[in-house]
């Protein structure tokens, strides 16, 4: 197993600029800051002009640079440099030290999504040179993994600076396999407001946690209900919308009655399907049903939601001119579509045409001992210089 070293060239190959990111850990509670400073000073050496926009406490940014016409129009290549933690991973290796072994790059991020970065990030001098009719766009965001408001606020600065691409090309993990369409996401954070009292006691009290847990009995019958009834769309697995609490927490100790709980949830919705609606009938549901016996007791009790994630779903044509680029470029003759969500939702509903293809499998997406192929690098240096070869034209 070799160690690759995170030193640049004067043309670095896509697997030494994924060495230098991947050094960086930019798991999403940490700032970006040191990353972002690395790619302006690159991109600096390479006359390379961009904007970085920032959170609103200045501690994470995004990049938007344009390589060819400083215009509006041509193509982005969008990608998320934080990533998931290591914590609690076996990792058998440095996860922030990118190694090399059996044509594998090992290394947190290598595969989701530092990989589709570091191959944009290194064909920037071939682009340079090509003349391009047509800018070629990249956007470096922060906080994918978590709430999506790189993209947000990315966006924002885009429609300010008058430079928005008319098309997008989100580098997710797909095997260099166009995809067309995810599902959305709507994560919801309930919380439950009881009233304790000694257990010995209980009608004189609100128990928080067993009135989530009728609520989390509802999702769950949701969650049947949508696999046996619908709506289906084909082509997603599973085709239809589906919805799961994923953490739950609350009470102390068994002898007083719960005064709080909180329970994280969400809905995959397939297109057509609002998970908005769904989210209105789960309130619906706890008013008419939990709420009367709890407030008969304590009118200040109830329950509370909280929206942690929104993520719009994402749908490109099969006859839209970027699918038959992308198709033309990659060779390949499907399309496919994904239930797990992508900044291409928000750039679709900005007005950006935008499609999933990317190097890497999103089976090795958040694992230890994260890998992605130099076979899929490789691919995605074609492809990269391909489309802008078709902006030259």
């Amino acid at each position: 197993m070799n160690m690759i070293t995170p030193t640049l060239s004067a043309r670095p190959s896509s697997a030494e600029m994924l060495a230098r990111l991947v050094s960086f850990d930019t798991t999403s509670r940490n700032s970006n800051l040191e990353l972002i400073g690395f790619v302006r000073a690159f991109l600096d050496s390479q006359s390379v002009p961009y904007r970085v926009s920032q959170d609103p406490v200045g501690r994470k940014a995004n990049l938007h640079a344009v390589i060819g016409p400083l215009t509006a129009g041509g193509i982005a290549l969008s990608g998320h440099v934080d990533t998931v933690p290591v914590d609690g991973q076996a990792w058998t290796r440095d996860p922030f030290v990118l190694h090399a072994e059996g044509g594998r790059l090992y290394g947190r991020g290598a595969c989701d999504m530092k990989g589709f970065v570091a191959c944009a990030l290194a064909a920037a001098a071939d682009l340079r040179a090509m003349a391009l009719r047509k800018p070629m766009h990249l956007f470096i965001t922060f906080d994918e993994e978590t709430t999506m408001e790189g993209a947000h606020v990315l966006m924002a600065d885009v429609k300010a600076s008058g430079l928005q691409p008319s098309l997008c090309v989100v580098g997710e993990p797909s095997l260099m396999q166009p995809i067309l369409a995810h599902k959305g996401r709507l994560a919801l954070k309930v919380s439950v407001r009881g009233k304790p009292g000694h257990s010995s006691e209980p009608f004189r009290g609100v128990n928080a946690v067993q009135a989530a847990a009728e609520a989390i009995a509802y999702v769950a019958a949701e969650a049947r209900r949508f696999a046996a009834e619908g709506p289906f769309e084909p082509g997603f697995d599973p085709p239809h919308t589906t919805t799961h609490v994923g953490t739950i927490e609350g009470g102390t100790i068994l002898n007083i009655i719960p005064e709080r709980c909180e329970f994280v949830m969400e809905w995959r919705a397939v297109p057509g399907h609002d998970p908005h609606h769904e989210a209105a009938r789960l309130r619906d549901f706890v008013a008419r049903t939990i709420e009367p016996a709890m407030h008969a007791v304590d009118p200040t009790t109830g329950f509370s939601y909280e929206v942690i994630g929104d993520i719009p779903g994402m749908g490109l044509s099969e006859v839209h001119e970027l699918t038959a680029i992308t198709k033309q470029v990659t060779g390949s003759n499907s399309t496919g579509r994904v239930s797990y969500g992508t900044e291409g939702g928000i750039y679709e509903a900005s007005g950006i045409p935008t499609i999933v293809c990317g190097p890497g499998s999103i089976q090795q997406a958040h694992q230890p001992d994260e890998w992605i192929e130099q076979a899929q690098l490789d691919s995605c240096d074609a492809f990269i210089r391909k489309l802008a070869l078709r902006l030259s034209a």
